[in-house]
């Protein structure tokens, strides 16, 4: 039977509730009851062919409580004169929330909004925008709205979310719920305290002003005239990123690699240290002037993602030389190729024309499909021939 049963009915209804539609009309004022339900009635045929089940479907609505039935009389050439529904009404919020069995959600967040209402009225809009949300942070509002509230008393504090001194607010409720404290924010703060530029849950901080997790930068000195710690031959040293930049240790040559064993291995060699990189994400390391004027060799994987990342580095310094990244030490290993799973497919504009070649054959699988040469596998004695120039 395709006609609108109480079923059919109440689907409607659940519909407008998850869908927010219910609660948004505590925040708008819009008064929606009575509300007239879509109704699917039996047409002529379905009266001469099913009277049975018409009678049985009529007699269903009459005996609903939560709704009013408005009623019709029509004349059938079968059956004579029948009443039939015409159109189905909730008369009442009352009655819709009864029938959902939402009442206490309903009135938890009337009290949700009429407490941001007198509180934070700028944040009005968004649980106009969000309710369902808003509801399922019930719990958590106050804190929340402590939390907006005290970041409006202090824009851009310059300390860490663990120095936020509120009563039953840690660093940890603040990261677990850095999302929806993010579009609370944008709406309380002016424009001067939100740097527009710093997206995503991993910038909150940046973003309204707290300080970081400095980036540390991991190297080691591969001259043993350069003493960084006295009597230390080729520390292997970590610093902050702020400080790394002040170095001032009269260094040539900075060779960068990937994978930790290469950077713990890689022989020494005058006038140089060697940085243990990090993929992607050069910013941290570009904050380092002193950089500029050191030639940098980059020692990366033999792979689409290799390139990527020695485009990227050359964002930052245009000079930087790729090392053991060509196809002499690719054909020198066969032996140790790999795969690759999911390779770049972009063009790289940053690439000399001998890289760009053999990106190009590794992207478009002109050797091996998804093939890779991880610099681990390239042998020490190669490494250390390719070293002597320097």
């Amino acid at each position: 039977m395709t006609w609108t049963g109480p079923k059919e009915l109440k689907a409607q209804l659940v519909r407008l509730w998850d869908r927010g539609e219910l609660l948004r009309d505590v925040v708008t004022g819009n008064v929606r009851f009575p509300l007239r339900m879509t109704l699917k009635s039996p047409n002529s045929a379905d009266i001469t062919d099913r009277f049975h089940e018409v009678r049985a479907w009529t007699a269903e609505l009459a005996e609903m409580k939560s709704v009013r039935v408005e009623w019709q009389e029509i004349r059938h050439r079968v059956q004579g004169a029948q009443k039939l529904p015409a159109c189905v009404w909730i008369q009442s919020l009352e009655d819709a929330l009864s029938w959902l069995g939402k009442r206490k959600d309903w009135e938890i967040f009337s009290v949700q909004v009429s407490t941001t209402r007198q509180t934070r009225p700028d944040l009005m809009p968004w649980l106009e925008k969000r309710p369902m949300h808003a509801l399922e942070l019930f719990a958590e509002w106050p804190r929340l709205l402590a939390v907006v509230t005290w970041l409006v008393d202090h824009p851009r504090p310059g300390i860490y979310l663990r120095q936020v001194d509120l009563p039953g607010v840690h660093s940890k409720f603040i990261e677990t719920h850095r999302g929806v404290l993010a579009e609370l924010l944008d709406l309380a703060l002016p424009v001067d305290a939100v740097d527009f530029g710093k997206t995503g849950i991993s910038q909150f901080s940046a973003r309204y002003g707290f300080l970081e997790k400095p980036t540390r930068i991991r190297f080691r000195v591969l001259d043993p005239s350069i003493q960084v710690i006295p009597c230390s031959i080729s520390p292997d040293v970590t610093l902050d990123a702020d400080s790394f930049g002040l170095l001032d240790l009269g260094v040539q040559r900075v060779f960068i690699t990937e994978n930790e064993t290469n950077f713990l291995a890689f022989p020494l060699a005058r006038h140089a240290i060697v940085i243990f990189g990090a993929g992607y994400g050069w910013e941290a390391l570009a904050r380092s002037h002193w950089l500029k004027k050191c030639s940098i060799h980059y020692w990366g994987d033999i792979d689409t993602h290799g390139f990527g990342i020695l485009d990227q580095l050359r964002g930052h310094f245009d000079h930087v030389v790729s090392f053991l990244m060509d196809r002499a030490t690719l054909d020198a290993h066969t032996a140790f190729w790999g795969s690759e799973d999911k390779p770049l497919r972009v063009d790289l504009r940053r690439l000399t024309p001998e890289e760009r070649a053999l990106y190009d054959d590794l992207r478009d699988n002109r050797i091996r499909s998804g093939l890779r040469l991880e610099q681990e596998h390239i042998g020490f004695h190669w490494l250390a021939h390719h070293l002597q120039p320097f």
